[in-house]
């Protein structure tokens, strides 16, 4: 049997509940996918978004409404090693990838400050041009759960706000354009536990400026990775914290904030306080 059946059939049926059916939740839960959708699936090559790929291709051919799908890959200047990896692993995944060039590398190299953040804004606006140009109107990114709770804790820890990684996003630079994230609801570790279970191995870290993790893991350091160790530590005393960190952006109790903002206006709890005396 072809391998891209096998990895196909494993994510329908052995790792049915811990990720086919948190993805099919996450896209009914928060609406992410509507009848005549043109989403351009956006693949860096590495596990959550290939994974991502194979879920949407599944989507698709069982789903309930019809939608149409473009595998873009934004070759932002990988080492040839690097995208020959992409290449073989959709190949071989039966994923239709459409790679465009761009020089990202080349540009963010020369600069001193911020590189990661210029990188990050050009990779963003270059998808977003790409699937525009394709007809698309949402753009789906692979980021998952962890990803989710460890933006809420950063943002609070370093940013000194309470916010979380969007389920969808409509763009403002490009008008029509969505972006939404499918696998919102997939933990990180299920995603490891499929990707090992089908021997496969992804590129993790491509960046020019750190090729020594061609293949191995990435952002040793980093906030993230602060974050990640840090709830990995929480799972220890409770293995309930996870979930209790991502349900709360679900369950703000508004009467116990001191302040918020909306739409760019601050608001206080002292705006209204006297109106319940």
């Amino acid at each position: 049997m072809e391998r891209s059946i096998l990895i196909e059939r494993s994510i329908i049926k052995k790792y049915r509940r811990e990720i086919w059916k948190k993805f099919v939740n996450g896209i009914s839960d928060y609406q992410l996918i509507q009848e005549g959708d043109k989403i351009a699936v956006c693949i860096s090559g590495g596990k959550d978004s290939m994974l991502m790929a194979k879920c949407m291709q599944e989507l698709k051919k069982h789903g309930k409404f019809q939608f149409d799908l473009e595998f873009i890959v934004m070759d932002p200047g990988y080492n040839s090693l690097n995208r020959q990896v992409i290449v073989d692993n959709a190949q071989m995944m039966n994923i239709p990838i459409k790679i465009f060039e761009t020089q990202i590398y080349d540009i963010v190299a020369s600069v001193d400050q911020s590189p990661c953040y210029l990188c990050a804004k050009m990779r963003r606006g270059f998808l977003y041009h790409n699937a525009q140009q394709l007809g698309c109107n949402k753009i789906a990114l692979g980021h998952h759960f962890d990803d989710v709770i460890e933006t809420t804790l950063m943002s609070m820890l370093y940013g000194a706000e309470i916010k979380t990684m969007m389920p969808k996003l409509h763009s403002t630079n490009f008008k029509g354009l969505e972006l939404i994230r499918p696998m919102y609801l997939v933990k990180e570790a299920d995603i490891l536990a499929w990707k090992n279970y089908n021997e496969l191995n992804f590129i993790q870290c491509a960046c020019r400026l750190t090729e020594n993790c061609v293949l191995g893991d990435s952002g040793i350091g980093s906030k993230r990775q602060e974050m990640k160790a840090l709830i990995k530590k929480f799972r220890k005393v409770n293995s309930n914290i996870d979930l209790n960190i991502f349900r709360s952006v679900h369950n703000v109790n508004l009467e116990a904030i001191i302040g918020y903002r909306e739409k760019g206006e601050r608001h206080s709890f002292l705006d209204h306080y006297d109106e319940f005396e």
